[in-house]
C-alpha cells in the first residue's frame, strides 16, 4: 500500500500496453454513453443530477488527492503542482460549471476541456503503471474533464458558435500571458508555455524558440475551430 500511494514504483508506464488501451475503452465508453444517451438523460432529471454530481465528486477528489498525495510524499512545490495546466484550470473550471450551469462557462469550458485532456490521454506524461496511485489518478481525472464537458453541452441548451470560438481563443491567450508571466518568476513551465512535456506529443513538432509560440497559437486555433465542427455535428445527431 506504501508503495502505491509513494514516490517510486517498479512497473513504469509504457504507450500503448494493455493497462493504456483499457483506460482508452473505459474512457470511449463514457464519451460515447453521454452522446448516444443525451436525449434519455435530459428527459430524466434525476438521471442529470447524478451524473453531474458524480462527475463534480471525480473531478473534486482527483485535484484533492493529487495535491495530498505530493504534500504526503513532500514533493510539493509551486513549480509543479500548482493547477495552471490547461486542464488543471479546465478542471476547476469544471466543478465550477457542474455547480452553476453558467452558461458562459459551458461554452468556455467545452474549448479547454476536451482537446488538452484527450492529448492528455492518448499520449500520457506519466511515469507509473496501472500499479500506482497516479495511473489511477491521471485517468480518472483527465476522463472526467472531458466528460463534464460533453455532459454539459449535451444536457444543456447553451450553443456554441464561431463566435464563441474567437472568445474562447482571446480568454486562452490572455491567460497564457498570466501563466507565462507566474512560468518566467517560478521557473516552471506551465501550459507547456516554455516547451513540450517530456511524453511525445504534437508539441514536439512546433520548433523552437519564437517559433514555438507561433505555432502553438496557430495549432492552438486550428482546434479550437475544429472543435465549432464538432459542436455542429454533436448539435445535429445527438443534442435534444
Amino acid at each position: 500500500m506504501e508503495k502505491w500511494f509513494s514516490t517510486y514504483s517498479s512497473y513504469p508506464f509504457e504507450l500503448f500496453t494493455t493497462s493504456h488501451i483499457l483506460a482508452l475503452i473505459i474512457f470511449l465508453t463514457g464519451a460515447v454513453f453521454l452522446l448516444a444517451s443525451a436525449t434519455w438523460i435530459t428527459a430524466r432529471p434525476r438521471v442529470v443530477l447524478f451524473i453531474r454530481v458524480g462527475l463534480f465528486i471525480l473531478l473534486f477528489i482527483s485535484e484533492a488527492s493529487y495535491q495530498y498525495w505530493a504534500i504526503k510524499n513532500d514533493v510539493w512545490s509551486m513549480t509543479y503542482y500548482v493547477p495552471l495546466h490547461l486542464c488543471g484550470i479546465a478542471s476547476i473550471l469544471g466543478m465550477i460549471t457542474l455547480a452553476t450551469y453558467h452558461s458562459k462557462l459551458i461554452k468556455l469550458n467545452y474549448f479547454i476541456g476536451i482537446i488538452p485532456a484527450l492529448i492528455a490521454l492518448v499520449t500520457p506524461d506519466l511515469l507509473y503503471d496501472y500499479q500506482h496511485f497516479r495511473f489511477w489518478k491521471f485517468f480518472i481525472h483527465h476522463m472526467a474533464i472531458i466528460w463534464t464537458s460533453l455532459f454539459l453541452i449535451v444536457t444543456t441548451s447553451v450553443r456554441v458558435t464561431w463566435v464563441t470560438m474567437i472568445k474562447a481563443y482571446v480568454w486562452l491567450i490572455l491567460y497564457g500571458v498570466i501563466v507565462g508571466t507566474i512560468n518566467s518568476i517560478l521557473g516552471s513551465n506551465y501550459m507547456f508555455l516554455d516547451g513540450p512535456p517530456d511524453a511525445a506529443t504534437p508539441l514536439d513538432y512546433l520548433g523552437d524558440g519564437v517559433w514555438y509560440y507561433i505555432n502553438l497559437g496557430i495549432l492552438s486555433l486550428t482546434l479550437f475551430s475544429i472543435m465549432v465542427i464538432i459542436y455542429r455535428f454533436i448539435e445535429k445527431r445527438f443534442t435534444p
